[in-house]
């Protein structure tokens, strides 16, 4: 898993990697005793991250193997639903991106993607140093929060020289779509450009703003889950 999430931030390797990507590529390691109380610190004071806590090796298996760790009750994805919709001021203030434009050919990489890796990767090549633990979930910049009760897989992140880097692999039951509409009206409300394509089974949804940038892959697993890679760089 560890070189899946580095690869579909990757500059220039951007889709290749992370198109139909395999969950068993590598297993997450379970988070170090301080990091850990890093996160329940967090968690004490904000039950939106509550579920976020999830990452360990029941998450990391292949297959449907992490499905009986996550609730997809019409009730959990109700909730899910209403607290996103509060994120971004009501339900009639989401707003719906329409469908991805699809690439096609050897069209892989937009030019908007391109720009967004650029300002991630930096000068000082930012992911070349990242840490691994899901205490970096808990500290993604207000704008790109983790999805109201999203299961964090792993995470990674630096704040190493002019380097701002977040990583988060997390699992959802809200459908795919939704999730999208969320984070595309929550990067226009902070002042981010976004572009929303799609390459083949993954949607992708990227843009910057000054020099931040953020990223956004996107894919269904199975029928009841929507897994997203998200990775944010906010000077």
């Amino acid at each position: 898993m560890k070189l899946r999430l580095i690869a579909c931030v990757a500059p220039l390797a951007v889709l290749a990697a992370c198109s139909g990507g395999s969950d068993g590529e590598a297993e997450a390691d379970q988070m170090d005793p301080a990091s850990e109380q890093a996160l329940n610190d967090e968690l004490m004071t904000d039950p939106d991250l509550a579920n976020r806590n999830e990452a360990n090796a029941a998450l990391s298996g292949t297959g449907n193997s992490a499905v009986p760790n996550i609730d997809t009750s019409s009730r959990a994805i109700d909730a899910a639903r209403t607290r996103a919709a509060e994120m971004v001021g009501g339900r009639d203030e989401l707003v719906n991106p329409g469908q991805p434009r699809r690439l096609s050919g050897n069209e892989t990489v937009t030019a908007t993607m391109r720009q967004a890796a650029t300002r991630m990767q930096g000068s000082d090549n930012c992911f070349s140093d990242v840490q691994y633990t899901t205490a970096w979930a808990a500290r993604l910049p207000a704008e790109f929060p983790v999805y109201p009760r999203g299961n964090t897989m792993e995470a990674a992140g630096t704040d190493d020289g002019n380097c701002a880097i977040r990583v988060v692999t997390f699992r959802t039951p809200v459908p795919l779509e939704e999730v999208m509409a969320f984070y595309y009206t929550r990067a226009q409300g902070a002042g981010y450009d976004a572009e929303y394509v799609q390459v083949e089974n993954e949607h992708v949804l990227s843009g910057t703003n000054g020099q931040a940038a953020f990223t956004i892959y996107g894919r269904r697993k199975g029928q009841n889950l929507t897994e997203i890679d998200l990775t944010t760089s906010k000077p």
